[in-house]
């Protein structure tokens, strides 16, 4: 396993024997390596071996019901710190509230905030002002370069990984799923580092894990602009549940501004839910996925908190079902301690870079960093040029008359294979999300022109615009 306490390694580094991965180990196996572990004088306490060896004999029955989580945090960058918070603090939530077993619990991010040179408490990251670390302990399965959407939904199917922890998602048709993904999104996208995850394979891959029978029930909690767009067409026959920070035509939004940290601590909608989750602790299995639905889109003010898919069954099961029972064996209470977010400061995600630059700008006054000016400046410049090409784009496909239709509001995706090819080929071409999240506000554009002309004929106004400018 890799623990988020290997100081500013980016690459994978083992901690005891429990890091030797094998695919699907027999009971008889895992006694073995412990023995072998032991001969050598490898250090592990008996109630570590003790707990290791239940585990292998919970993983190899096959009674199932189990509950499996996979958490990403699909950015990088220490102005998007929030993203990683909110991962940490679910997983400490998880395994040292909730008792779920952390081989069963699947972390993907990036680890570049932690010992970050911008962090000024390196290896702590905290979600909430003056909260605690929720960073010590984190197991991250898949870091880096690992961080993809291929990698991501071959996690999901279960396929064998060669790489990281090689970790992967072993539920059967007796489980139960969550999935939690923390990230940047766009029209029919999901963020990731430096790649991103289109509509088209995630629904391809959801219902290939449906017809495989791969859970009993499923839900999904996503944080990211236009959520709601990945969720849309969901068939509530699948046995999935898909809560959103926000619907198909508007931006999630971050919290909590840290003059400390200069930058964004957490995301609303997930802070909201986090902090709901808390509050009812240990009680979770008396308030179900409806409910807190409910008393989170109540509190959610910055955007539209949505939920799609199977509204009649996993509705009403009781969020301990994917969450944990709240029963985790000598859980310290001030361990994970309870928090109200202030929002003092939210911003749409879309416009975080630019507003978290202009407060560390403020912040300096009356002292001026040229550098940090210039980039203010470039990214100010960049948001104009991004509208300029998205409209000449627009132009060399429809005619004039059309613009403002294009332009008006974003249109629900009918073509998502168009959708992907399209906006691939911006992101490669012209600005990548990932380095410019203000993109995001226009290119439904190109989006909209899916649903009224092909997409050849699009990609080929991209690399003329594209190239021009």
């Amino acid at each position: 396993k890799f623990f988020a306490d290997v100081k500013q390694n980016p690459h994978y580094t083992s901690n005891s024997c429990t890091s030797l991965q094998f695919s699907q180990p027999s009971f008889e196996m895992r006694i073995s390596l412990v023995v072998i572990c032991l001969l050598v004088g490898v250090s592990y306490s008996s109630s570590s071996v003790e707990s290791w060896l239940e585990t292998a004999k919970e993983e190899t029955s096959t009674g199932g019901g189990k509950i499996w989580a996979v958490l990403v945090a699909g950015s990088s960058g220490f102005w998007n710190y929030r993203h990683q918070a909110d991962v940490c603090h679910l997983y400490q939530l998880l395994t040292r509230k909730h008792g779920i077993p952390r081989q069963q619990i699947i972390v993907m991010m990036m680890n570049d905030i932690a010992y970050n040179e911008e962090n000024p408490t390196p290896g702590v990251i905290v979600n909430a002002l003056h909260g605690v670390d929720v960073y010590e302990g984190t197991m991250i399965d898949y870091m880096q370069g690992d961080v993809t959407p291929e990698n991501f939904l071959n996690i999901l199917m279960g396929r064998r990984m060669g790489y990281g922890s090689m970790k992967t998602l072993r539920s059967g048709p007796n489980d139960y799923v969550f999935v939690n993904f923390v990230d940047h999104g766009d029209t029919g996208i999901l963020g990731f580092p430096n790649d991103e995850l289109h509509l088209k394979d995630l629904t391809a891959t959801l219902n290939e894990m449906h017809e495989q029978k791969r859970y009993k029930q499923m839900l999904w909690y996503v944080e990211a602009c236009f959520s709601g767009s990945m969720f849309q067409n969901l068939s509530p026959d699948m046995n999935i549940t898909a809560h959103t920070a926000a619907n198909a035509e508007e931006s999630s939004y971050a919290c909590v501004f840290d003059k400390k940290r200069g930058t964004y601590l957490g995301d609303c909608w997930s802070l909201n839910w986090l902090n709901n989750t808390e509050q009812i602790f240990p009680h979770l299995e008396q308030e179900t996925v409806e409910e807190q639905y409910e008393a989170v889109k109540k509190r959610t003010t910055e955007s539209h908190a949505m939920i799609y898919g199977d509204l009649d069954v996993i509705y009403h099961e009781p969020i301990s079902t994917f969450l944990g029972q709240g029963n985790a064996p000598g859980y310290d209470s001030q361990e994970v301690s309870d928090f109200s977010p202030v929002r003092e400061a939210s911003v749409a995600t879309p416009d975080a870079l630019l507003d978290t630059l202009r407060r560390r700008q403020e912040a300096l006054l009356p002292e001026v960093d040229e550098e940090l000016e210039a980039e203010i400046h470039y990214h100010e410049e960049t948001e104009q040029k991004v509208q300029e090409v998205l409209k000449e784009i627009v132009l060399r496909v429809a005619p004039e008359g059309m613009l403002a239709a294009f332009q008006r509001s974003i249109q629900r995706i009918y073509h998502p294979g168009c959708n992907k090819e399209v906006l691939s080929a911006f992101y490669n071409t012209c600005w990548r999300a990932q380095k410019h999240p203000y993109i995001t506000k226009y290119t439904y554009w190109l989006s909209n022109l899916c649903n009224s002309y092909r997409s050849e004929e699009i990609l080929q106004a991209i690399a003329a615009s594209c190239s021009s400018n």
